[in-house]
């Protein structure tokens, strides 16, 4: 099967025009997170998904590449994940909008609920968690 020319293991293959995308983060132990007034969570070790968006200077390559970079000053909430997991990949969406990635998968749990989306009233999270054995689907309608 050919590799899915959506999907990128490196920041350097990404386009720099805008739109969305979906990061692959394994997490190999627990990672307690505390969002601004809620509850500690804690992350379980696993395979997690974030959708975000790019639409600034340097669009996709700018903004997932800033993602797969270790020792980063924490901006966003994913920054916490990306410290301290490691960073698969990240399937991208040219032109795309971060929501419709999250309403595509929303078969996944959310395991932080507000988590990168304090600012969506859409989206329960922008972060959902991919459990072993479940298969990943972006239909092509998203892309």
């Amino acid at each position: 099967m050919p590799p899915d020319p959506l999907f990128h293991d490196r920041p350097d293959t990404l386009p720099p025009g805008p739109g969305a995308y979906v990061l692959l983060i394994a997490l190999d132990r627990d990672l307690p997170l505390r969002l601004p007034g809620k509850p500690e969570r804690v992350l379980a070790p696993g395979r997690y998904l974030y959708c975000g968006s790019a639409r600034g200077p340097g669009g996709l390559r700018a903004r997932v590449g800033r993602h797969f970079r270790h020792g980063k000053p924490e901006r966003w909430h994913i920054d916490r994940l990306t410290a301290a997991g490691r960073m698969l990949g990240a399937w991208i969406v040219p032109g795309g909008d971060e929501c419709a990635l999250v309403a595509t998968l929303s078969g996944l749990p959310v395991p932080v609920p507000g988590f990168g989306s304090s600012d969506c009233r859409r989206c329960a999270s922008h972060l959902l968690a991919w459990p072993n054995g479940v298969p990943m689907s972006l239909p092509d309608p998203c892309f």
